[in-house]
């Protein structure tokens, strides 16, 4: 593939992205980021995608990156390295996230806080939570487990993007004449941003939710359902050695509560297989705005008719 042919030695690409050949190799040694041809010389050259990638790289350190930090995000979403430098001053859902993020982790609350109202101004409020706050959280976690962050600018960041979705989630007025439903996380996980996500889409519908998070005991679940009595009960969970804890809590539920819809959320109960996944399968909610529908109505159906 043209891509993948070496096109530009050390000097043209430098002097294209306009960092010092030394500052380069540096990077290519310490971050293992490039694996250059050699021609028949023996020299370097970089291919096509080693530019995009490098210039995606010196695009985050000039907007106030560390270099470490750019390598960290550069891992955790390749799939935009491929933006051209055209769209680069284009306002997109990717570019107000990396500046958000920039102001966050330099502990500026004003100017991110006015970045995202300025991204509300632009996009729907589902994007903007999905593309931008949601994946935001994602982005900030990797990069504290990573160890690219600090707990502090991993606690900060978390929070303020946390309490902006929960401003927009209790902003949104309910309909008494939807039935009630709960969302918590499932046993262990500490993943908050699926269930937010859909607890919002929830509340878009006029559903009133009560959302519980993470770190809920399963014996509490128990006396919040039957306190509440609701038709609908959501569950997220993320990781796999979660999902199977979070299965049998959701069939014990199923027992107790007969009558009630539960729903489970997360790309990690596609992986299951067997029994778990046999078990599973009535609950799953799907991964899209689409299925979440279906299922709602199917469910909602079945309430009517009970």
């Amino acid at each position: 593939m043209a891509s993948q042919e070496g096109k530009y030695n050390i000097k043209a690409i430098s002097n294209m992205v306009g960092i010092q050949p030394g500052t380069l190799r540096a990077w290519e040694r310490r971050y293992k980021i490039f694996n250059p041809v050699r021609n028949e010389s023996g020299h370097r050259l970089y291919t096509e995608t080693d530019f995009k990638k490098l210039k995606w790289l010196t695009d985050k350190v000039s907007n106030g990156f560390t270099i470490s930090q750019a390598v960290s995000l550069l891992e955790t979403e390749s799939a935009n390295v491929h933006q051209t430098a055209d769209q680069s001053e284009v306002e997109t859902p990717q570019r107000l996230k990396d500046q958000i993020l920039h102001h966050l982790l330099s502990f500026e609350e004003s100017k991110a806080q006015e970045l995202i109202n300025h991204a509300f101004s632009l996009y729907s409020v589902e994007q903007v939570v999905i593309d931008i706050l949601g994946s935001l959280l994602v982005t900030v976690g990797d990069m504290w487990e990573k160890g690219k962050i600090t707990s502090a600018h991993e606690h900060y960041a978390t929070q303020l993007l946390k309490t902006r979705i929960s401003m927009l989630f209790y902003s949104l007025p309910s309909s008494g004449l939807l039935p009630k439903a709960i969302a918590v996380c499932g046993p262990n996980e500490t993943h908050e941003v699926g269930l937010l996500v859909f607890t919002l889409f929830l509340r878009r519908k006029g559903f009133e939710v009560i959302y519980l998070g993470s770190s809920i005991e399963e014996r509490d679940i128990y006396l919040i359902l039957k306190e509440v009595d609701p038709t609908f009960f959501f569950m997220s969970c993320t990781m796999m050695e979660n999902a199977k804890k979070t299965v049998d809590l959701a069939c014990d539920v199923q027992g107790e509560f007969p009558h009630l819809k539960i729903g489970l959320g997360g790309f990690v109960f596609e992986m299951l297989d067997g029994k778990d996944k046999e078990r599973v399968s009535s609950f799953l909610l799907g991964n899209s705005k689409n299925e979440w529908n279906e299922w709602l109505t199917e469910k909602l159906a079945e309430h009517h008719n009970q």
